[in-house]
């Protein structure tokens, strides 16, 4: 054990609500796989290092490889009686660096983070300059054209609201309607970043939204094949596929539950 912490227990089982932030250049995703490192296999890990008990971690959502996260969310059951700020500090001792748990609060035993969740919220970060930036290089995608943010935004806001989104999605055979609360575009210097708020999201639809709202600020895709295209909800036909490393889960947030206390640490 690390910092004084052991791990008592008072017999009584209790769920726990953790904020993760993590870079996910050097994993396979977050979700348990056998041929590839994972988050959730980090965090459990650590888990069973830091309290002695072998703990399931459940996610608010999965990301695919090469994927970051500033405020994903996971739960656990433990008998551990530890305050949830020693959680914080112990679980990050044992973490690697590029995993943190950012903050821990005790939930409802019947807390579900993935199908309790009320929004969430991604990023994805394009580097739009002509010459490379070994500083934004795992943390961008860089597209060299330059690119129209109003033009952009206004293909955008045809995707707030509740529409059928199999266009900006993979083929998988499950339900594609969606409701997109936001959709911000926003140029800082070189960075310009395409925000994403709804209840829930399909695979690669953030990634596949950024590619094609590109196309849209090079000139290269029309505002109205845009629209046409997610009007038309064909699978897969939203392109390009913008690359992971520009991704980011950014909140998930729930009902009557606090986790900004992440932003005080």
């Amino acid at each position: 054990m690390t910092n004084g912490a052991s791990p008592r227990r008072d017999g009584r089982s209790r769920r726990i609500a953790l904020v993760l932030e993590y870079d996910g250049s050097g994993y396979g995703g977050s979700q348990l796989q056998s041929n590839a490192p994972s988050i959730q296999g980090e965090l459990e890990k650590a888990l069973q290092q830091f309290t002695g008990e072998q703990l399931r971690a459940t996610f608010a959502g999965r990301t695919d490889a090469g994927v970051h996260a500033r405020g994903q969310v996971a739960a656990i059951n433990t008998t551990s009686a530890l305050e949830t700020n020693t959680f914080v500090q112990g679980l990050n001792a044992w973490l690697p660096d590029d995993i943190a748990v950012r903050h821990a609060t005790d939930v409802d035993k019947r807390f579900n983070p993935r199908r309790d969740a009320a929004h969430r919220t991604y990023r994805y970060t394009i580097y739009n300059a002509q010459v490379r930036s070994p500083l934004w290089h795992s943390r961008a995608w860089r597209f060299p054209q330059p690119l129209d943010v109003p033009m952009m935004q206004r293909a955008a806001d045809a995707l707030v609201g509740t529409h059928d989104f199999a266009a900006f999605s993979r083929r998988e055979g499950v339900p594609t309607v969606r409701c997109v609360s936001r959709c911000r575009v926003e140029r800082d210097g070189a960075l310009v970043t395409v925000e994403m708020q709804a209840n829930a999201f399909l695979r690669q639809q953030v990634r596949r939204t950024a590619g094609a709202l590109a196309q849209v600020g090079a000139g290269l895709l029309s505002l109205h094949n845009f629209r046409a295209m997610l009007k038309r909800a064909e699978p897969c036909t939203a392109e390009p596929v913008a690359p992971p490393h520009g991704l980011c889960l950014v909140e998930v947030a729930y009902p009557g539950l606090d986790l900004t206390g992440a932003d005080a640490l």
